[in-house]
C-alpha cells in the first residue's frame, strides 16, 4: 500500500474538545478521516453532532463504528441504572467509561494502518477535565509506544504518532483556540445526558466545565439547554 503521510485519523465524539482537535489537524494540512464510536452512550445526540462537525470542518471522511459497551456497563454513561451526578465528586466519577479511550484509539489505529496514515489525533485533556485516567499525558505516551510495537507499520519503520494537542490547555484556552480556527461550537454536544435535540442539562460535570470555559474565555456560550 502506498503511504500517504498527509492522512490522519481523528477521533470525533461530537463534543467541544474533539471538534477543536479536528480543526487543528485540518490547519496542519491533514486530510482528516474522522472516527466516532456508537458505544450505547446515554448522550447519543453527540453522534449526530459529530456528523455535523465533520462536515462543517471539511473532514475527508467520517465513519461511526458501533460497539455496544452496555453489555459491560460500569458507567453512568452505559448503564441506565447509574445516575449521572450533578455535583462535584471525589476521585474518578461514575461517568468514567472503563477503557473507552483505549478502545477508541485501538479502532483508530486499525483504520490508520488500512489508510496508510501515520498520525492519530485525540482530544483528551488533562487540565479542565473529570479526572479520567485515560486522559493523562503519560497514558497517551504509553499508547503511542504500544502502537509502534504492535503494528505492521510500526515494525516496518513507519512511526505512528498519537497527537493530543489539547492535553495541557484549559477549557477557556481550547475555546479561544477553536474560535480562532472557525469552530462552530453551536454544533457540538458535551452534556452527558443531552436530549434527542442535543439540548444540555446544564448540571452535569461536563456541562459545568463547558459553561465555565466559555465564561473564562469571554466568549458567548452557544449551548442550548433543556429550559431554552
Amino acid at each position: 500500500m502506498k503511504l500517504d503521510a498527509d492522512r490522519a485519523v481523528v477521533l470525533l465524539s461530537g463534543g467541544l474538545d474533539s471538534a477543536t482537535t479536528l480543526a487543528l489537524a485540518r490547519k496542519e494540512g491533514f486530510a482528516c478521516h474522522c472516527l466516532s464510536l456508537d458505544y450505547g452512550q446515554r448522550h447519543r445526540a453527540e453522534l449526530h453532532a459529530a456528523e455535523k462537525v465533520a462536515k462543517s470542518l471539511g473532514a475527508a471522511e467520517h465513519k461511526t463504528v458501533k460497539l455496544d459497551l452496555t453489555v459491560f456497563g460500569g458507567s453512568a454513561l452505559t448503564d441506565s441504572s447509574i445516575v449521572v451526578p450533578v455535583d462535584a465528586t471525589e476521585g474518578i466519577p461514575v461517568t468514567y467509561v472503563p477503557a473507552r479511550n483505549t478502545i477508541m484509539l485501538s479502532l483508530a489505529l486499525a483504520w490508520a494502518e488500512v489508510l496508510g496514515a501515520q498520525d492519530i489525533f485525540v482530544g483528551v485533556n488533562a487540565v479542565d477535565y473529570s479526572g479520567y485516567p485515560d486522559c493523562r499525558p503519560e497514558y497517551v505516551k504509553a499508547y503511542e509506544a504500544m502502537a509502534n510495537l504492535a503494528t505492521k507499520a510500526g515494525v516496518e519503520g513507519r512511526k505512528l504518532s498519537v497527537h493530543a494537542p489539547l492535553i495541557r490547555l484549559s477549557k477557556a484556552e481550547i475555546i479561544r483556540l477553536g474560535t480562532s480556527l472557525g469552530v462552530d461550537y453551536s454544533l457540538t454536544v458535551s452534556c452527558y445526558q443531552a436530549d434527542d435535540m442535543g439540548r444540555a442539562c446544564g448540571k452535569c460535570d461536563s456541562c459545568r466545565l463547558r459553561r465555565e470555559g466559555f465564561i473564562q474565555a469571554g466568549i458567548l456560550d452557544p449551548t442550548r439547554y433543556f429550559q431554552d
